[in-house]
C-alpha cells in the first residue's frame, strides 16, 4: 500500500476562527451540482487561471460586501456570509473539489484547499489583508480502499489581520492542528499544494500521464516541495520505474527528514531492491519519527482500536495524550476505548477531560456522548 500526500483530501467543512460560518458541525452535502468536465492532460492549467476571479462573482463581492461595508472587520463577515449563504455563492463541501475559482463559481463546491484560495483571493480584492497559512499535521486521514493508497493529509486555511487583530478563517473548526499551529507560506506553495493535490486524484482514477503534469506543475512553483516528491516516488513505483521513484523519495527525504510517507514508501522501496540494511535503517527513523509524533500514536490507537485490540488502541491513545494533553480528540479516543473494555471509570474520567478541552463548541456533542455512555451502563447493569 502507498501513501500518497495531499492537503485538504479530508477535511470536514465549517468554518472557524475569529470569524466563522454560522454551522456548528460540517454541514450536509447540498443538492448535487455535476462536477466540471474532466481537465485534459494537456490543460493544466496556468497559476493565473487557477486564481482568475470570475466576472459575476467578482460583481456579487463588490455589491454584496465593498459596496456595503466600509470596515474591514465588516467586510470580512460578511465576506463569510456570502461565500456560505443559501441567497449568495452558498459554497458546499466536497472533500475532493480541488477546484479552480472559476471551477468553484461553476459548480459551488470546494474542499478546504480551494476554499483557503478562494477565501484570501476574495478577501484581498476586498481590502483585507489576507494570507494562505499550511498546517504540516492533522487528525484527519482518508483511504482509497480499491486503489490501495493512504492519504498523509495536511492542512490549509487563511490568517487575516484586521485593525491590528489576527485571526483565522477556517473550513473546519474540528481539525485538530499540531501545536506549531497554522504557519503562513507563500503563494507558490499554495498553488504546489493545488497542483499536488489534482496530480493525487489523477493518479487515484488511474490517469498516470495526467498525474505527472500535476505533479510537474507543483515542482514548477515549489521545488522544494516534499510532498510532491513523495507523490512522484510513488506514481514512479507503479510504473516500474524504481531508479527514479529511488530518487524521488531520496529527494523527499532530503528536503524532510521526518516525512512519514516518504519513509514509508522508500523503506518499502528498498526492500523491493533487495537493500534491506537501508531499509531497516529507514524503519527504525521512522519509529522514532512517529514514538514522539502524537498524532502518529493516536492513528495507530485508532487502527488497532478498528482492528479490536483493546489493550494495544489504549496504549497508543495513552501515549498521544502524553504527548499532546490539550487535544480533546485524544482524550475522546482514549475513552471509547477504555468503555469498549469495560474499563467504566477510566471511560468516565476520559469523556469528561475530553469536554473540558473541547470547549463551548463541542460541550453539547461531549454531553450527549457522557449521557449515551450513562445509558449504556444501565443497560449493562440490568443484565
Amino acid at each position: 500500500m502507498r501513501r500518497l500526500a495531499a492537503c485538504c483530501f479530508a477535511s470536514l467543512l465549517a468554518a472557524a476562527g475569529a470569524w466563522a460560518a454560522p454551522a456548528q458541525d460540517p454541514p450536509a452535502p447540498g443538492p448535487y451540482r455535476a462536477p466540471p468536465t474532466p481537465v485534459a492532460v494537456a490543460s493544466v492549467p496556468a497559476p493565473g487561471q487557477v486564481l482568475a476571479v470570475p466576472q459575476p462573482l467578482r460583481q456579487m463581492l463588490r455589491e454584496r460586501v465593498m459596496a456595503r461595508h466600509s470596515g474591514r472587520g465588516q467586510r470580512l463577515q460578511a465576506l463569510v456570509e456570502m461565500i456560505f449563504g443559501t441567497q449568495a455563492l452558498d459554497l458546499q463541501y466536497d472533500p475532493l473539489a480541488t477546484y479552480t475559482l472559476a471551477e468553484i463559481w461553476q459548480t459551488r463546491r470546494a474542499n478546504c484547499l480551494a476554499f483557503t484560495l478562494l477565501f484570501a483571493t476574495l478577501a484581498r480584492e476586498a481590502g483585507i489583508q489576507a494570507r494562505v497559512q499550511e498546517v504540516d499535521r492533522v487528525v484527519s486521514w482518508y483511504q482509497d480502499q480499491n486503489q490501495g493508497v493512504v492519504y498523509s493529509v495536511g492542512h490549509v486555511n487563511v490568517g487575516v489581520l484586521v485593525d491590528g487583530r489576527s485571526g483565522t478563517v477556517d473550513l473546519d473548526r474540528n481539525i485538530l492542528y499540531d501545536r506549531r499551529g497554522p504557519q503562513p507560506i507563500s503563494l507558490d506553495r499554495a498553488l504546489a499544494h493545488f497542483y499536488n493535490n489534482r496530480g493525487a486524484e489523477r493518479m487515484t482514477v488511474g490517469d498516470t500521464v495526467g498525474a505527472r503534469a500535476f505533479f510537474n506543475a507543483a515542482l514548477a512553483q515549489a521545488p522544494e516541495f516534499a510532498p510532491t516528491w513523495n507523490n512522484l516516488g510513488v506514481l514512479d513505483s507503479r510504473q516500474g520505474d524504481l531508479a527514479g521513484a529511488r530518487a524521488a523519495l531520496e529527494t523527499s527525504l532530503r528536503l524532510d527528514a521526518r516525512g512519514d510517507s516518504a519513509l514509508t514508501n522508500a523503506s518499502v522501496l528498498y526492500r523491493r531492491l533487495g537493500l534491506v540494511a537501508q531499509a531497516q535503517a529507514l524503519e527504525r527513523r521512522l519509529k522514532a519519527v512517529q514514538r514522539d509524533d502524537p498524532f502518529a500514536q493516536y492513528m495507530a490507537g485508532a487502527s488497532a482500536e478498528r482492528s479490536g485490540d483493546l489493550a494495544t488502541a489504549i496504549r497508543y491513545y495513552r501515549r498521544a495524550v502524553q504527548l499532546y494533553d490539550s487535544a480533546h480528540q485524544f482524550h475522546f479516543g482514549l475513552a471509547r476505548a477504555y468503555f469498549l473494555s469495560g474499563q467504566m471509570a477510566r471511560a468516565d474520567h476520559e469523556l469528561m477531560r475530553a469536554r473540558a478541552l473541547g470547549g463551548s463548541s463541542n460541550a453539547q456533542r461531549y454531553q450527549a456522548k457522557l449521557d449515551g455512555l450513562a445509558r449504556l451502563r444501565t443497560q449493562q447493569a440490568r443484565r
